[in-house]
C-alpha cells in the first residue's frame, strides 16, 4: 500500500479518514493543532478548494518542514507556533468561528528517527523529549529522572505507562542516580532491564519511554486544556477530529464527545435539570475508528491509533 501524503519527514495516519470526517470541501477555516510534518494539512487543503488552514505546531522544525511544503497554498495556509493547548489564544480564534480542528497526538516520525531528539530508546540517544525542543524553562526527561522523588516517578510510569512494577523501577532510578546523573538512553535502558529482567521486551520499553515523554510535555494536562476550547471555537456544524495513540487520551476523548452530546449532564436524582438542557453536538464515532490493515503493514506506527469525530450542534 502506498500512504497517501506521506514524505521522508512523516506519514500522516489515516488521512482519508479524517478528511472523510472533517469534510473540508464545505469550505471555511480549519485549524490543525499538531501541524507535525503537513501531511493531514495538505490533503485538506487539497481536498478543500476553498478551505483556509491554521497550522499549530510547538515544535519549529515541524512548522519549517509543513511551511515549506504547504506553500504553494498561499494564503490559504497560515502558520502558528504554539502547543495546541493554547492555540486559541495563540492564532486569535473567536468563539464559533472554525468549521474544523484536527488533533493528531502522536509523534512524528521526524521526531522519532532524529536521535538528538532523545524520543528514541536507541542506545546513546539524549534523555531530552521536549516536543519544543531544548528551552531553559521546560525540564527534560533527564531533568526529571534525576529530580523527581521516587514516588513521584513511579507515578509517571504507572498512570501514563500503565507498568505494574512502577515503583520498583522508581527504586532502581534513585539508585542509579546517586552513582550518576541519568543523561542518555542506556541509563534508562539498564534502569528498566535490572528492575523489570534482563528479557523485557521492546513494546514494554517503549511503553515507559512514553510515560516519561507524556510527563515531560504535559501532554494529558494539554488535552484537558484544549478540549472545551477548541470546541467552543467550533461554529455550528463544525467537525473536531481527534487521533489519540494512548488509553489515556482515547478515554478523555471519548468521554468529552459523550458528554456534550448528551442533553442533560446533571447528577443523577436531581428532580429538575439544572444543566444546560440541550447536547451541544452529535458524537460522529460510536467506536473509534482504527487504521487499516493495510496501512498498519505500510506504516507500523499506526497500528495504536484511534480516530474520533464529534460535530457541533
Amino acid at each position: 500500500m502506498t500512504l497517501p501524503y506521506a514524505s521522508g519527514y512523516h506519514a500522516p495516519v489515516m488521512a482519508r479518514e479524517v478528511m472523510d470526517l472533517l469534510r473540508p470541501e464545505r469550505g471555511g477555516v480549519y485549524l490543525d493543532g499538531t501541524l507535525g510534518g503537513g501531511g493531514h494539512a495538505e490533503a485538506l487543503l487539497e481536498r478543500g478548494a476553498t478551505a483556509h488552514l491554521i497550522g499549530v505546531d510547538r515544535d519549529p522544525d515541524a512548522l519549517a518542514e509543513a511551511s515549506a511544503r504547504l506553500q504553494r497554498f498561499g494564503e490559504r495556509f497560515r502558520p502558528v507556533r504554539s502547543n495546541f493547548a493554547d492555540a486559541v489564544d495563540a492564532a486569535g480564534i473567536g468563539e464559533g468561528t472554525l468549521d474544523g480542528v484536527l488533533l493528531d497526538l502522536g509523534i512524528s516520525s521526524h521526531q522519532i528517527d532524529v536521535d538528538a531528539r532523545g524520543f528514541t530508546f536507541r542506545p546513546g540517544a539524549p534523555l531530552d523529549m521536549r516536543m519544543g525542543q531544548a528551552s531553559a524553562d521546560e525540564a527534560s526527561a533527564a531533568d526529571l529522572l534525576n529530580t523527581l522523588d521516587e514516588g513521584e516517578l513511579a507515578n509517571v510510569f504507572y498512570r501514563y505507562g500503565e507498568e505494574r512494577r512502577s515503583r520498583k523501577l522508581a527504586r532502581v532510578i534513585a539508585e542509579m542516580r546517586e552513582e550518576a546523573e541519568f543523561r542518555t538512553s542506556d541509563q534508562l535502558l539498564r534502569a528498566i532491564e535490572r528492575a523489570l529482567g534482563p528479557r523485557t521486551e521492546a513494546a514494554d520499553k517503549a511503553r515507559i519511554f512514553q510515560a516519561l515523554r507524556i510527563a515531560v510535555n504535559h501532554e494529558i494536562e494539554s488535552l484537558e486544556r484544549a478540549l472545551e476550547r477548541f470546541r467552543d471555537a467550533l461554529a455550528p456544524g463544525g467537525v473536531f477530529a481527534i487521533l489519540s495513540y494512548h488509553s489515556l487520551e482515547d478515554r478523555l476523548v471519548k468521554n468529552a464527545f459523550r458528554d456534550w452530546s448528551l442533553e442533560c449532564v446533571c447528577p443523577p436524582g436531581l428532580p429538575v435539570c439544572r444543566c444546560r438542557g440541550r447536547a451541544l453536538g452529535t458524537t460522529l464515532t460510536r467506536k473509534p475508528t482504527d487504521a487499516s490493515a493495510e496501512e498498519i503493514a505500510a506504516n507500523p506506527r499506526a497500528r495504536s491509533a484511534h480516530l474520533r469525530g464529534w460535530r457541533a450542534a
